[in-house]
């Protein structure tokens, strides 16, 4: 047999050559040295004077006016925007012509007896709200009147 020259069959880690830490990635991925990068976590605690962790608030119950003045209000659309055309320098908000405004009910086949050439896999006429019972599906399907239709 003759004698196999791969360094995989060498037991000696040093034939391997295998990269360092800082080696294996780009060093802009890590910025100057791998060790000066990391998480810091924030300077202060967090919970520590929140209600419920002593054994007599655990055991007591806390007031409404005291729970009402730790929650966080949500921020509503109307601080904010929705992020779409809130530039001052821009035309506005977006306005999709493919998206109509008003809600569609049960969805029935369009009855076009041939005459029309409408494929009764696109089109459907609205049969109203079926008891407001409607499906994610179907809540999801909006009117979108056609310009050609009329």
């Amino acid at each position: 047999m003759t004698a196999v020259d791969d360094a995989s069959a060498s037991s000696d880690p040093a034939d391997f050559n295998p990269l360092s830490p800082e080696e294996e990635y780009d060093e802009d991925e890590f910025g100057e040295d791998i060790l000066d990068e990391g998480y810091s976590p924030p300077e202060r605690s967090l919970g520590v004077s929140e209600w419920g962790l002593t054994a007599r608030e655990g055991a007591s119950h806390e007031d409404l006016t005291h729970r009402l003045r730790r929650e966080v209000p949500e921020l509503s659309a109307q601080d904010e925007g929705d992020g779409l055309g809130d530039a001052v320098d821009t035309d506005g908000e977006l306005l999709d012509d493919q998206v109509g405004d008003e809600r569609a009910g049960r969805l029935v086949g369009w009855d076009t007896d041939g005459d029309v050439g409408f494929d009764d896999d696109y089109t459907a006429r609205d049969a109203g709200i079926d008891g407001g019972a409607a499906s994610a599906e179907e809540a999801a399907i909006h009117v979108v009147p056609d310009r050609d239709i009329g």
